[in-house]
């Protein structure tokens, strides 16, 4: 099941960021993996948020199936005032300093969701936290989608889009910022356990083209290797721009759908096309030659 062809712009079957119950996502790792599979995906990585909970029982499945599943997980961190996402993808699984680094988000997302649910609570939504367990339907840390699926079921927004624009998106009440840890320190356990850092959706933080570049900057500085070239559905001129800034800088480009839930607004393998760039895929990186073979 070799990963052909080595260029972004004319690979298929392939997503290197989604998500399951193991954070926020509405599949199990099973349910995903069966879809992945039912949609003609070969080689995906698992992302949840600050965990690999789920990775044993997506492999469990994938290896039923016939698919390459990569580990992986989306970190939370901070770079100058703004919260940023680096995907670890993880041939080896987590180990070293991200053993310890994970078990410290998991904490920072305990205390961030009681937040979330104090500030509901003062726009209507009874019991906030408990509804949002209610809804996360496990004991694992709650986020922000819980919370709108809540607040859906409360009846007090019509759908999630709308629960995030009027409560728990960027700048709104619900949007609580925790005590993530900085971005170098975050790309160094990542390296740690024999990983690769990419850059999650450069295009999604609102930032200027200018600041874009030097969080990239930066990103490199701390031994990141590559950034989402393409994550779900994005302008095609901008992302041409994102290739010049990427390959600058001479990092990998990755792809993925960040899906989260089925009909939402992407699905897994479903994505804005790669625009025709020199940038060498994440794929083609050394320390994932047994993922792509």
């Amino acid at each position: 099941m070799t990963l052909l062809p080595d260029a972004l712009d004319s690979v298929s079957g392939l997503d290197l960021h989604m998500h399951s119950t193991a954070s926020d996502g509405a599949l199990s790792p099973t349910e995903l993996v069966a879809l992945c599979h039912a949609r003609g995906l070969t080689h995906m990585a698992l992302t949840d948020h600050d965990t690999i909970g789920g990775v044993a029982e997506a492999a469990a499945e994938a290896e039923r199936l016939g698919l390459r599943l990569l580990p992986g997980a989306e970190l939370s961190v901070q770079w100058q005032g703004v919260t940023i996402h680096v995907v670890a993808l993880l041939p080896d699984g987590v180990r070293g300093e991200l053993v310890e680094g994970l078990a410290a988000q998991a904490r920072a997302r305990v205390v961030r969701g009681e937040e979330i649910a104090r500030r509901l609570e003062a726009v209507g939504l009874d019991d906030a936290l408990a509804k949002a367990r209610e809804q996360a339907a496990s004991e694992r840390p709650l986020g922000r989608p819980d919370f709108a699926r809540a607040l859906v079921a409360a009846g007090l927004v019509p759908d999630m889009a709308t629960a995030f624009k009027k409560h728990l998106g960027a700048g709104k009440r619900g949007d609580v910022k925790s005590h993530w840890p900085y971005l170098g320190e975050a790309v160094g356990w990542i390296r740690d356990a024999g990983g690769v850092a990419v850059l999650a959706h450069p295009l999604r933080y609102g930032l200027t083209r200018r600041k874009r570049g030097l969080l990239l900057d930066a990103f490199v500085a701390a031994g990141g290797e590559a950034a989402e070239l393409v994550s779900g559905f994005q302008n095609a001129d901008v992302t041409r721009d994102l290739a010049g800034q990427l390959q600058e800088r001479e990092l990998y480009g990755s792809l993925g759908s960040d899906f989260h839930f089925p009909g939402g607004p992407s699905a897994p393998g479903s994505m804005s096309p790669a625009p025709r760039t020199a940038l060498a895929p994440v794929w083609t990186h050394p320390r994932l030659a047994a993922f792509a073979a």
